[in-house]
């Protein structure tokens, strides 16, 4: 019962990814317990946990670390909360089922994916509300911001498309086919490429942010869900094989694969590039991974149907 209950959100699978933190601590959205469990990564034990509501999946930290943004898929809202206190400061509504999430540089802006209409929503934090919507392709989950905070990309996932939207107007300027329904999208840092996970091809697409034109195809496990970025490598989280996969950033060949726990979902690299963190959904744990060796070097256990789907890693003062 358990597991059919879990894959019945699973076409709610991820995210998008921009500039990770060195990791002091996660933040893990646990979407069958209701609430985030925040994991300190030295002690591997959880150190506190956060009551959300509403089947919480998608996340998205600020840039300083100071707050974490949370998308309720079945409560329609968006929760702020303050990451060092851990109290929850305003849930924001949002008129669709919202998944993918990500912040804008400046910590001004976020813009969140409505699943079913489709939109994108940017949202204002201070005011707490909606200020413009843009019409995106089909089923939008992930969702990434390019370094200067100047491009938002989505990825579209019933119609094998990133939309790529000027956050200034708020327009969508390009569409790109990927490959078969992308779910996590990432950009790298120079802000040059982004990255999807394409759940039923089993690959990843690179796509060249300027030119708007994809440019290459890298292998995957089975029904890879997000792409995280370490030290010249990329990383696939693998949801039905059980396992991280990595590439090569350069040649796009295979570099090896790791198994971890069961249902792998949210992926986050640390910005020194040695370790990535993968969140299993369904065996309720976070593995750290060493990027080079592609050694498990952890293992933590979390609450409830973990997701982590977005940028959870924060760096404490």
């Amino acid at each position: 019962m358990r597991r059919a209950a879990l894959v019945a959100f699973a076409v709610l699978g991820v995210f998008l990814r921009h500039g990770p933190a060195t990791a002091d601590e996660a933040f893990i959205t646990e979407q069958n317990g209701d609430g985030l469990s925040v994991l300190d990564l030295s002690t591997h034990k959880v150190a506190a946990h956060i009551s959300v509501g509403g089947k919480p999946a998608g996340i998205a930290m600020s840039r300083d670390g100071k707050t974490a943004f949370v998308t309720s898929t079945e409560g329609k809202f968006v929760s702020v909360i303050d990451a060092a206190s851990r109290a929850i400061r305003a849930k924001i509504d949002v008129p669709d089922t919202p998944l993918g999430i990500a912040v804008d540089p400046t910590g001004a802006f976020i813009y969140v994916a409505g699943f079913y209409l489709p939109r994108i929503y940017k949202i204002d934090v201070a005011a707490r509300a909606i200020v413009a919507t843009a019409s995106v392709g089909k089923s939008p989950s992930g969702v990434a911001v390019s370094p200067d905070g100047a491009l938002i990309v989505v990825a579209d996932r019933d119609d094998d498309a990133i939309s790529i939207i000027d956050a200034k107007s708020f327009n969508a300027i390009a569409t790109v086919k990927v490959g078969a329904h992308p779910f996590g999208v990432t950009i790298d840092a120079a802000g040059a490429r982004v990255y999807t996970a394409n759940v039923e091809s089993n690959d990843v697409s690179i796509v060249d942010l300027q030119a708007r034109k994809l440019i290459g195809t890298a292998p995957a496990g089975k029904r890879p869900y997000v792409v995280a970025l370490a030290d010249g490598r990329g990383f696939t989280s693998d949801q039905y094989g059980g396992t991280v996969s990595a590439f090569d950033l350069e040649t796009l060949k295979s570099v090896g694969r790791v198994s971890v726990g069961e249902y792998p979902d949210g992926l986050q690299a640390s910005s020194d590039g040695r370790t990535v963190y993968v969140v299993n959904w369904f065996s309720n744990d976070v593995f750290a991974i060493d990027a080079q060796t592609l050694k498990v070097t952890a293992e933590m256990q979390v609450g409830d149907g973990p997701r982590g789907f977005g940028t959870f890693l924060r760096k404490t003062p």
